[in-house]
């Protein structure tokens, strides 16, 4: 990747903060119990969305060169999703991208590292352990720094789809369906926020930001973190009605639509 320009100011490190707990953890969870023992509902404590973790911005000036690394990426997706937004007559409002390490008490509950890297429609923040960075290049073999920039780009990708209400079209959906209804209805939301990765891959392109191989690290990651590929090797078999991101096959495909397309429209995977 030929990174430089601006780094994003959305980046917030909360590593070697602890287990954050405001508003959430433990003190929510007592809170609610007093709120039962008074007679009241303890799900209008437990469905409060605590604020995004406490931490230093490190968007600007920041001697981590991971952290660096994360602010340019994630600064060159805000570029791409503004442009794309006012071609749309919308406004784009970028995510907060909290790093942490271990653990981290997000709005939809507390994360953990073994998780993955994950988005929180409730606090609309990305959360994000470095270490799976060098999960991804050791233990599924998917090395490079587009690879790590795939990443970030999809966890962005469901924060658009908050935007722009289909993560809440979707939520509805899937309390209406059955099991295997509502993981066939997570593998789109999963494969359409791996085409918005995709798609800000050919825009990153178009500023001469990809290099030669780039968009291969990048197939490689999604191909490499595919359902099929992590149940065989996890539990000896594949069973596709459980999947809930889509096939590596699948995930591949979806890249390559919105790089080849640069366009929303192209990234629809609820009408395929």
């Amino acid at each position: 990747m030929r990174l430089g320009g601006r780094r994003s100011d959305n980046v917030v490190d909360a590593r070697g903060r602890g287990l954050p707990i405001v508003g959430g953890g433990i003190g929510m969870a007592v809170l609610a119990l007093v709120v039962y023992l008074l007679g009241g509902d303890p799900s209008v404590v437990t469905n409060m969305a605590p604020p995004a973790p406490a931490g230093a911005p490190a968007g600007q000036g920041s001697a981590d060169p991971q952290i660096d690394f994360v602010s340019t990426v994630l600064a060159d997706i805000e570029d791409t999703w503004k442009t794309v937004f006012r071609e749309h007559d919308r406004t784009y409002q970028p995510p907060k991208l909290v790093v942490f390490s271990d653990a981290v008490q997000s709005a939809c509950g507390i994360g953990q590292a073994a998780m993955g890297p994950f988005y929180c429609p409730r606090d609309g923040v990305v959360y994000l352990d470095l270490s799976f960075f060098r999960e991804l290049r050791d233990r599924f073999q998917a090395p490079g720094d587009f690879a790590q920039a795939y990443v970030i780009a999809h966890e962005v990708g469901h924060h658009v789809q908050n935007l722009l209400g289909i993560a809440d079209e979707v939520g509805a959906a899937q309390q209406r369906s059955g099991r295997r209804g509502a993981n066939a209805l997570s593998v789109r939301m999963e494969l359409q926020a791996d085409c918005f990765a995709g798609l800000w891959a050919h825009h990153a392109a178009r500023r001469n930001v990809v290099e030669p191989g780039d968009i291969e690290e990048a197939l490689g990651a999604a191909s490499a973190i595919g359902d099929d590929r992590l149940q065989k090797a996890t539990q000896g078999q594949v069973v596709p009605e459980s999947f809930t991101h889509g096939s590596s096959a699948q995930r591949v495909e979806w890249f390559r639509r919105g790089f080849d397309s640069g366009n929303v429209d192209s990234c629809d995977t609820f009408q395929r």
